[in-house]
Parts: C-alpha cells; sequence; structure tokens
C-alpha cells in the first residue's frame, strides 16, 4: 500500500485516511459489471437499480453472458428503460468481449492502466466507467478517479476552494 503512504505525506488527507472505510471486493463476470456501469451512468442510485433489476429479468434473474446481451432484441434493452445509447454502448461492450475473449481472469492479470487502455477502445466507454470497474469489480484501492464528480466536490471542500474548477487534478497521466 505505497499509495497509502504517499498520501499520508498531505496533512489535509491524514483525518480522511484514518477514516475507516469499506474493503473493496473482487467481483466476477467483469464484462457484465462494465455494462452495468454504462446503465448506471448519469443516473440516481434508484433508479439505476431498478434498470439492472429489469436487466436482470430478461435473463430470469441470471447474470447473462455476453453472447446473450448480444443477442438480446435492441427494443426489448430499450424497454426497460435504457437510451438508444447506451443499448448501443452494451452492444459495443458485448461485441468487443466476444471478439477479443476478454475473461475475468485475463483482466485480473493487467495493471490499471493496461485495462484503461484495452476497454476506453469501446465506443460508449471511457477513463471514468473503467476506473469505478477497477475500483468496485475488481478491488483496486490504488485507483483515484479525477473525473468524478464526488471526489473533486469532496476535495475542494476539504482544501476550501470555492469551486471543483479550481483543482489542479488534471496533471498529466
Amino acid at each position: 500500500m505505497s499509495y497509502f503512504l504517499h498520501l499520508q505525506k498531505d496533512k489535509k488527507l491524514v483525518p480522511v485516511l484514518q477514516k475507516p472505510m469499506p474493503a473493496l471486493k473482487c467481483r466476477k463476470n467483469i464484462p457484465l459489471r462494465l455494462m452495468a456501469g454504462i446503465m448506471s451512468q448519469q443516473l440516481n442510485s434508484r433508479v439505476a437499480e431498478v434498470i439492472y433489476n429489469r436487466f436482470l429479468l430478461l435473463f430470469d434473474g441470471k447474470e447473462p453472458s455476453a453472447q446473450q446481451v448480444l443477442s438480446t432484441n435492441f427494443e426489448i434493452l430499450r424497454g426497460i428503460g435504457l437510451s438508444n445509447a447506451k443499448v448501443n454502448y452494451l452492444h459495443n461492450v458485448a461485441l468487443f468481449c466476444i471478439e477479443n475473449n476478454i475473461t475475468d481472469k485475463q483482466l485480473k492479470a493487467l495493471s490499471n492502466e493496461e485495462i484503461i487502455h484495452l476497454l476506453t477502445q469501446i465506443k460508449g466507454v471511457g477513463r471514468w466507467t473503467v476506473e469505478m470497474l477497477l475500483m468496485f469489480t475488481l478491488g483496486r484501492e490504488d485507483v483515484f478517479a479525477t473525473d468524478d464528480l464526488a471526489i473533486q466536490n469532496a476535495m475542494a471542500h476539504l482544501y476550501k476552494l470555492d469551486n471543483v474548477g479550481e483543482l489542479p487534478i488534471h496533471a498529466k497521466r
């Protein structure tokens, strides 16, 4: 946890780092988790949960494979509350995972940046989406999603900045 020691050098972060945080867990079916991340974008958590549950009901409550998602009719996916763009993005993820034989084992073996590079090739998948996947599906604690609005607001509050626009968060990656 060298990142933790590094962050402790910032005296304003020390109290934040001392608070107990829930452990990040590794989850299976990474392509499906990526699709779930797309489904939940720009939605509050309750609405996202309803849509995801409707999605699972299309597959008798079971987690579908990428092939099953790809084979699902566009209008059926639209009918659960997804936009045209999100349905296209789900199909893009499914097709990419099938064509590239993406497996949980393969992804888990890659570095954070390798996963970001690989998955952001998919139309509809941006860096933020992959960073959320890294944290909440792969359990990677060393990810700092600078594009996340909640993180930006928390940092602006912590450093007593008037607005998020003052944050020097977009350093060269």
